[in-house]
């Protein structure tokens, strides 16, 4: 008996080596094919410096990776939007105690470089502390990103207009989620995530371009598909007469299509 269970035991022994039984399963493969699913060979992600949290006194650190397009010191990385009859582009708002200020009826100003493709925006505004007016005429100023459509700066604190037109509204577009404002000479932030609009060799668009945009920390709007046809664009901020504070402006690129390119390679092996 006992040889006919060890013969019937080498038999299903044979047959499983001779199937290839014994070999490990292929680990399934995570989105885009490229890597198995807890792959130590995968890239490591790059090492970045969070950004410092800022108060009502002082702006936060930007991360390590990120543009710095104003931070308190000077507007020498801005020009003017219009340049002016004697072909002066210099920007001239207020700079002062770390933030800049619209100087009404100088116009617009705008970054002097671009950030080319997807990236997340950090901007920090202030409305006046002393309430003037009402409605649009309250603290009314504009964050434009090349391509998409005008974040709207607006005090909005028990200040009712037109709802595709107040604080964090994507202008005549669409309103915000909902009203995150904070009282008139508070600080206040907006996290701005634009991507662009992505096309195949046809030109057939693959990706349409969106904007994601917080308010103080709160989604107020979320992949919104409008603009972003442009492969690149800066920052400009809007003279709309009122005195609105800015700081702590930075912008960072993001990579949606292949994170992996920009990883650094697993401990101890070269790049």
């Amino acid at each position: 008996m006992k040889k006919i269970v060890l013969a019937t035991f080498l038999l299903s022994l044979s047959s499983s080596l001779l199937m290839g039984e014994d070999k490990p399963k292929p680990k399934p493969l995570t989105p885009g094919g490229v890597w198995p699913k807890g792959s130590m060979e995968r890239p490591r992600p790059r090492v970045v410096d969070p950004p410092g949290f800022s108060s009502q006194e002082t702006a936060g650190q930007a991360p390590s990776d990120a543009v710095v397009f104003f931070d308190g010191t000077d507007l020498s990385g801005w020009k003017a939007q219009k340049k002016s009859d004697d072909g002066n582009e210099a920007a001239k708002w207020k700079v002062e105690n770390g933030y800049m200020e619209v100087v009404r009826g100088t116009g617009p100003i705008q970054t002097k470089d671009q950030i080319e493709g997807d990236a997340q925006w950090h901007v920090e505004w202030c409305a006046p502390s002393e309430v003037k007016g009402n409605s649009q005429g309250r603290g009314n100023s504009g964050v434009f990103i090349g391509g998409y459509p005008e974040v709207q700066v607006l005090d909005s604190y028990q200040n009712d207009t037109y709802p595709d037109g107040q604080a964090s509204a994507l202008y005549s577009q669409y309103p915000p989620m909902v009203n995150a404002s904070r009282k008139p000479g508070e600080w206040q932030t907006y996290d701005i995530v634009v991507v662009r609009e992505k096309k195949d060799e046809s030109g057939k668009v693959t990706q349409p371009g969106s904007i994601t945009v917080l308010h103080n920390g709160i989604v107020v709007h979320f992949a919104r598909e409008t603009g972003g046809k442009t492969p690149s664009g800066g920052l400009s901020l809007q003279d709309h007469g009122n005195p609105v504070r800015y700081r702590n402006i930075w912008a960072r690129k993001i990579n949606l299509v292949d994170p992996d390119s920009e990883g650094t390679p697993p401990p101890g092996k070269a790049k």
